[in-house]
């Protein structure tokens, strides 16, 4: 057991985290650490404690939160989504591009029910779960260069949606076809 806590109190010292967020004024607050610890499978260590009140090492912008607006972990080399980020329910901005996520993105997107900016640009993701379809406020949807094969049918019922970004994906024509159909006709929908 205490080889356990010693070794998540290692992981927690050296947590790579990056995190935006705007205060209540609207003005933009920019975190970062660069201490890298990950687990076994290169995926950042969030801080332990309450999250409501769990500050990044150095400064007192807390991880979660009312203010907490904007999740940046782009470019971290992550091979995993990391779990802790579908807990983050107040974010309206999740940047998780220049990685290298593979397979779906995890179903449990779904939960972040504020986002209205989601970038997975930029890895290998293959597929999109049709729980996307639930993210009633998303606006700006950035799957581009990834491997993308499928698109589900789910993605026609973003009715804010403004941006649907698939450049440089391998996805069916048809499924496209079927999915504009549904949106709404001012949607800039981007393809190659």
């Amino acid at each position: 057991m205490i080889k356990i806590i010693i070794g998540v109190i290692v992981l927690i010292l050296v947590a790579a985290l990056i995190i935006n967020a705007r205060d209540d004024e609207g003005d933009t607050i920019t975190t970062t650490t660069t201490s890298t610890t990950t687990s076994q499978n290169n995926v950042p260590v969030p801080p332990v404690g309450n999250p409501a009140t769990t500050a990044v090492p150095g400064n007192q912008l807390p991880v979660t939160g009312t203010n907490t607006r904007v999740l940046n972990v782009s470019g971290q080399r992550l091979t995993e989504t990391p779990s802790y980020i579908f807990g983050q329910t107040n974010i309206e901005e999740l940047n998780l591009s220049n990685n290298s996520l593979g397979g779906s993105l995890p179903a449990e997107v779904r939960l972040l029910q504020n986002l209205k900016v989601l970038n997975v640009s930029n890895n290998k993701f293959t597929g999109v779960p049709a729980e996307i379809g639930q993210l009633r406020n998303l606006e700006v949807l950035d799957l581009s260069n990834n491997e993308i094969t499928g698109l589900p049918n789910e993605l026609g019922n973003l009715s804010k949606l403004k941006v649907l970004n698939l450049q440089g994906n391998d996805y069916s024509e048809a499924d496209l076809a079927a999915i504009e159909q549904k949106l709404p006709d001012s949607v800039e929908v981007r393809t190659d």
